[in-house]
């Protein structure tokens, strides 16, 4: 069983960037895909950005321009890299890894973009 921890949230102001990492208790080379998604208050939790093995990387169109997902399997940690963030980014933001028949979550952490 993988843990996730996510790491690098925080207070920012319009127009900053902040970069998130999600490191993994063991080696991330197995899953198949490993993404972002956010969760805002009152709505439900959204894609932000995911690496799917053979099939590159997706984006929401709301961060395109603005994130980059990337992953580094010799150091288990997957990190999104935010610029240009607006408040309606504000959220928690989890890490996902999915593999063969299992799919697990990070605890979150939280993002807010404010004045």
């Amino acid at each position: 069983q993988v843990q996730l921890v996510e790491s690098g949230g925080g207070l920012v102001q319009p127009g900053g960037s902040l970069r998130l990492s999600c490191a993994a208790s063991r080696s991330i080379f197995s899953f198949y895909a490993m993404g972002w998604y956010r969760q805002a208050p009152g709505k439900q939790r959204e894609l932000v950005a995911s690496i799917i093995s053979g099939e590159g990387i997706n984006y929401a169109d709301s961060v395109k321009g603005r994130f980059t997902i990337s992953r580094d399997n010799a150091k288990n940690t997957v990190y999104l890299q935010m610029s240009s963030l607006k408040p309606e980014d504000t959220a928690v933001y989890y890490c996902n890894a999915r593999g063969i028949g299992s799919t697990t979550w990070g605890q979150g952490t939280q993002v807010t973009v404010s004045s």
